[in-house]
């Protein structure tokens, strides 16, 4: 069963214009790990890309790096970021929360 990830507008786009490389993900439940093949789909389910992971990174949003970042959609502050996360997981995320880096490339 190919595992899947869920991405909301206008995220899909900068997916397949190949602006948008990394996700990040607060509750990884399927596993995901190098090297998998992955379905990415709207939030309605339906499948806009297939893509290969290439590298994870476990760490916390606190502990973010330039290359984390990098491929990732931007945000204004960090106080956005939060923001932005707690309102997708709706949780509060905080500099503690722990963040699975996705890097991926289209195939």
């Amino acid at each position: 069963d190919m595992k899947q990830l869920k991405f909301s507008e206008p995220l899909p786009k900068l997916i397949l214009q190949g602006k948008k490389h990394t996700t990040w993900r607060i509750h990884d439940k399927r596993g995901i790990k190098a090297d998998d093949i992955l379905s990415l789909c709207y939030n309605n389910g339906k499948e806009f890309a297939r893509v290969r992971t290439i590298k994870i990174r476990l760490t916390t949003f606190g502990k973010l790096t330039k290359e984390d970042k990098e491929g990732h959609e931007e945000f204004l502050s960090d106080k956005e970021m939060y923001q932005t996360y707690s309102k997708y997981y709706k949780i509060k995320v905080t500099p503690k929360t722990k963040v699975k880096i996705i890097k991926f490339k289209l195939i």
